[in-house]
């Protein structure tokens, strides 16, 4: 990119919060919130979030020519994210651990497309390896606040 000559700017967005959000429904519905990820950190960051640090960039040419590794300035495990769930909601909702496989599975058998399932218990099992971790806060740097809680994310996501 940088020998065409064309202005650019690299934004790596790491992954988002509504990715677990968008099950959250289904957790409470089955009473379980269910992934393959065991313990691992995920450094996941609200869409709006993401949004704001583009437009961020767009509006000014002193962030232009450089790549950004964006993420959560605070990361959750599955266990948290169930813990946060069960606490708005006033009642228990384990996590419950499986392997790949058996997530992918349980993906397809509520709709995905089983391309889709396998590659998001894919996603999952590779946090367990901490993969989606990332201690930077170039995200909140750039759109001058810290990013949106974990717990603002299940709030909306449960109406």
């Amino acid at each position: 990119m940088a020998a065409s000559g064309i202005g650019h700017t690299v934004l790596r967005n790491g992954w988002y919060t509504e990715n677990y959000a968008m099950g959250l429904p289904a957790a409470l519905e089955h009473n379980a919130l269910i992934g393959a990820a065991k313990d691992g950190q995920i450094s996941a960051a609200a869409r709006q979030d993401y949004a704001e640090a583009a437009a961020a960039v767009l509006l000014d040419a002193g962030l232009q020519g450089k790549t950004y590794e964006l993420s959560g300035d605070e990361s959750f495990t599955p266990a948290e994210l169930a813990a946060t769930l069960s606490a708005q909601v006033g009642k228990e909702v384990p996590y419950i651990d499986m392997p790949e496989a058996d997530y992918a599975a349980a993906l397809s058998g509520a709709g995905l497309p089983a391309d889709l399932a396998g590659f998001l218990a894919h996603c999952d099992a590779e946090a367990a390896k901490g993969v989606l971790f990332d201690e930077d806060t170039q995200l909140s740097a750039l759109i001058g606040r810290p990013t949106t809680p974990l717990s603002k994310v299940v709030a909306a996501a449960i109406g």
